[in-house]
Formats: C-alpha cells, structure tokens, sequence
C-alpha cells in the first residue's frame, strides 16, 4: 500500500473514531457527528482512488467520488442514496439554517458501514480491481 493511500485511512479513521467519541457524549453535538460520518467515508474513498493511481477533485460530493470508485468497488453502487445523502454534511451543516435531528444522526454514522461492510482497521480493499 502506498504511504499516501496509508495517510488518507489515517485521516478518515481518525474521523471514524471521533464519531464513535462523540456518540458516547452526554451532550450529543449533531453537527459534528454527521460532519466526521461524512469525512470519514469521504477519505476512504479518497483512499481508494489515490491506490489505484486516479486523480480525484477536491470535492465534498460523495455521489462523484463514488462514480470514481465503484470501478475498483462495484458494490458502492448500492449505497449510492446513502452515500449522496451523507454529502450535505459536509459543508451545509456549518453554517446557520441547517439543524439536524437525532433521527439523522444514526443513517449519517451507519452510512460508514454501510458503504464499507468494515471496521476501519479490516480494509484491506483497497487494492482490489
């Protein structure tokens, strides 16, 4: 594995760790959780790509970074409402006139599983053609 494909899983388990954090709070701070669901899944797709030698832009839209990816994963197909969903939490969420309920906490958190069927730590995927 590529040490840049190796610093992407790093970020996004970061992300994936600190959602796991953040859902233990007392105080469940919405935003941020769907912000890091969001990231996470968004650098390992990044991971992927930057593994199999693809350049990618420098967007938030998981629907194009899934486009890129499901050639080395096709069944990221499947999660594609998801994963399009979890999108507008990476930049919308931010700023006033976007609040978020409890109900949208668990989807946005799950969606990581979702998308990878995995821990974090078990991809190993991302050499797969």
């Amino acid at each position: 594995m590529k040490k840049i494909t190796e610093e992407w899983i790093n970020k996004a388990e970061k992300d994936y760790l600190t959602v796991k954090q953040l859902l233990k709070g007392e105080i469940l701070v919405h935003e941020s959780i769907c912000f890091h669901s969001q990231q996470c899944i968004e650098k390992y797709m990044k991971a992927i790509l930057q593994e199999n030698e693809i350049e990618f832009e420098k967007v938030h839209d998981l629907s194009v970074s899934l486009e890129q990816c499901k050639v080395f994963i096709p069944e990221l197909e499947f999660h594609k409402n998801g994963l399009t969903d979890l999108s507008i939490y990476a930049v919308d969420i931010r700023y006033p006139g976007f609040d978020i309920s409890e109900k949208e906490l668990f989807p946005s958190f799950y969606g990581i599983k979702w998308a990878f069927c995995s821990t974090p730590q078990q991809l190993d995927f991302l050499t797969l053609k």
